[in-house]
């Protein structure tokens, strides 16, 4: 028998605006992978080789992405456990296993592209050379990551506040560059020109679906606010709806403002081809000044920094989901930051790797997808608030749609 008001009611009765304020915070700290390294790359790609022909691809990989991002957080709401831990009680143990395998490769990769983001930002920054960037990036990380030992509020707050930059640093972007309105509103409507405006369109969806933020928004949710019945996780789950449309609003505003800038920067016969991170922040002194290539330098940091950590985070809920094994956070971000030291290490091309690592999240996208889908439309599992029908239908045709521009994205590489 429950006595006295519960933990929602108490926030309630601080007022609606604090107890919103209170409320925030698990949705941002998932859009760090929506405005993560592989995103400025393919933006600045598809904005120098098409102009703003891509916005419309830009705006769509958001809003799948809210759709996605709140399944997750309600599987968390309502089961008070996260998506791996769900999935290794209703599925076998040999696939919790195989999942479990796939989910630390793409945790790797999610870090080479987030490592070299971080270094790169360093490099351009200070000149650091790229090896001692990627040892500075794993500080900057462990320091992150040392708040989540301390609260989830403090965590959720660091990684607001390095949005909250990487916005800035675009919003000053914009303001300076000023973007065509014209080109940006004729961008908004669907249109592909050619093989390679598609290859690049599944790309940004690509860097845009990140597979470790959806285990990783269910474990940011489940237990937060502790709920007695359905009324009162309905309640939160209206929370969190304006949560993950105010997060994924901001990363979604970041990822066009990145493509409307290189549109109308490096849309030229002579940029058109630009392909690189570096020869990006160049231009960006070289054509506006150096102002504006410091701006982008520090939200690509900021970027990197965040991302990563956020990784780090994701890849301890997919161990102890899958296989019900913990090992300190500390040591496995020492672990799964070896290949991207590696990679610096050996002097390949950090937007080479970072494109190579978005190729290769997308075999995880739909492994964590279909899951995903698959359980929110099981009333056993999720009672009242079980997938309507509406919402099953768009949750499989955006899963279906993923999983085939993946496909082809894997086969534009190796094939093509």
């Amino acid at each position: 028998m429950f006595t006295g008001p519960s933990a929602l009611q108490q926030l309630l009765a601080r007022g609606r605006f604090r107890a919103t304020l209170a409320m925030l915070g698990p949705a941002f700290v998932a859009s760090i992978a929506y405005v993560d390294p592989g995103n400025f790359a393919t933006n600045v790609q598809g904005g120098a080789q098409f102009g703003y022909l891509l916005l419309w691809v830009v705006l769509a990989a958001n809003l799948m992405a809210m759709l996605i991002q709140y399944l997750s957080a309600k599987l968390g709401i309502v089961t008070d456990h996260d998506l791996p831990e769900v999935v290794r009680a209703h599925f076998p143990r040999a696939f919790a296993w195989g999942m479990w395998v796939q989910a630390e490769i793409m945790a790797m990769s999610t870090d080479i592209a987030e490592f070299l983001g971080a270094a790169l930002g360093l490099n351009l920054l200070f000149g650091v050379p790229l090896l001692p960037a990627g040892l500075i990036t794993g500080l900057i990380a462990f320091a992150i990551l040392e708040l989540q030992t301390h609260g989830f509020r403090r965590f959720e707050l660091a990684i607001t506040a390095l949005l909250g930059i990487i916005f800035a640093g675009f919003l000053y972007e914009t303001l300076r560059i000023g973007p065509s309105t014209h080109g940006s509103l004729r961008g908004l409507l669907p249109g592909l020109h050619g093989t390679q405006s598609l290859y690049l369109a599944v790309g940004i969806i690509g860097a845009t679906v990140m597979p470790h933020v959806i285990y990783l928004h269910s474990a940011l949710t489940n237990g937060r606010m502790p709920c007695r019945d359905d009324q009162e996780r309905g309640r939160v789950l209206r929370f969190e709806r304006l949560d993950v449309i105010i997060a994924l609003g901001f990363a979604g505003l970041v990822n066009m403002a990145m493509l409307a800038v290189a549109a109308k920067l490096f849309h030229t016969p002579a940029l058109s081809h630009l392909s690189t991170i570096q020869d990006a922040h160049a231009q960006f002194g070289h054509l506006v000044g150096g102002t504006a290539a410091l701006a982008f330098a520090v939200a690509l940091l900021a970027s990197g920094a965040s991302s990563s950590s956020v990784g780090t985070y994701a890849g301890q809920v997919v161990m102890s989901g899958f296989i019900n094994v913990r090992i300190p956070l500390l040591l496995r971000r020492a672990v799964t930051m070896i290949p991207a030291i590696v990679v610096l290490a050996i002097g390949v091309s950090p937007t080479s790797a970072l494109v190579l690592s978005q190729v290769v999240l997308s075999f995880g996208i739909p492994l964590a997808l279909v899951p995903l889908v698959m359980l929110t439309c099981r009333r056993d599992i999720m009672g009242v608030h079980v997938n309507r029908r509406a919402t099953t239908v768009v949750a499989w045709s955006v899963a279906g749609l993923i999983s085939a521009l993946n496909v082809f994205l894997l086969y534009q590489q190796f094939f093509m």
